[in-house]
């Protein structure tokens, strides 16, 4: 098990069965627009009355470059791309890690519910989960190597210290949504970047 803290706490009651998306959305960005789109398209065609489930993960992970952004944060970016998107029966929910892989899934399902479907592009996520007798639906990766997390987050530490709304927008729009970038701005969620250190960590 890890010594980090386990927060925020399991809901008293899960979220009912329904279809699964989990990421650490470090910062959300277009290859996690285009799983999640996926994953509501399959939604919808094949468990209409499901609900859609988020699952914000490492929301227990101290701030650092790694972890630029809170889970309330990216909640916060996850759900403005949703209704810019139109999305509905939707439900976004933070895991804390345990940094334990066989133990992940029972873990998990505290915070997102039990047996439904997961939409991943993880293979590794994709067993542990059909393992637990889920029903995986594995898809490909967007642009893996353009829309790697630390490669934006370290586009976006190097944009952090100019002022230039358009000079932003021109670089990081074509790798964040519309709707997250909006937020990220708004917020001056970028600014703290410049002061974490060098980056190039390849974390996702």
């Amino acid at each position: 098990m890890t010594d980090l803290p386990m927060l925020p706490d399991a809901p008293a009651e899960p979220p009912q069965p329904g279809v699964v998306v989990i990421g650490r959305f470090q910062p959300f960005h277009m290859g996690h627009a285009a799983m999640v789109d996926a994953a509501a398209a399959i939604r919808d065609e094949h468990r209409p009355d499901s609900t859609l489930i988020i699952g914000i993960g490492s929301s227990n992970r101290p701030q650092n470059l790694a972890n630029p952004w809170s889970a309330e944060e990216r909640e916060v970016m996850i759900a403005a791309w949703l209704e810019a998107s139109e999305i509905e029966n939707t439900h976004i929910c933070a895991i804390p890690d345990i940094e334990d892989p066989p133990n992940w899934v029972s873990h998990a399902e505290a915070y997102h519910g039990a047996a439904g479907s997961l939409v991943t592009t993880d293979m590794g996520t994709s067993e542990l989960y059909a393992a637990a007798g889920w029903e995986v639906i594995l898809i490909p990766l967007t642009e893996r190597e353009r829309f790697e997390g630390w490669r934006i987050r370290e586009t976006a530490r190097m944009l952090s210290t100019i002022a230039e709304e358009a000079a932003l927008r021109e670089v990081l729009g074509s790798l964040v949504p519309s709707a997250v970038l909006d937020n990220l701005i708004e917020t001056n969620g970028l600014h703290r970047l410049a002061f974490m250190g060098e980056g190039g960590e390849p974390v996702g």
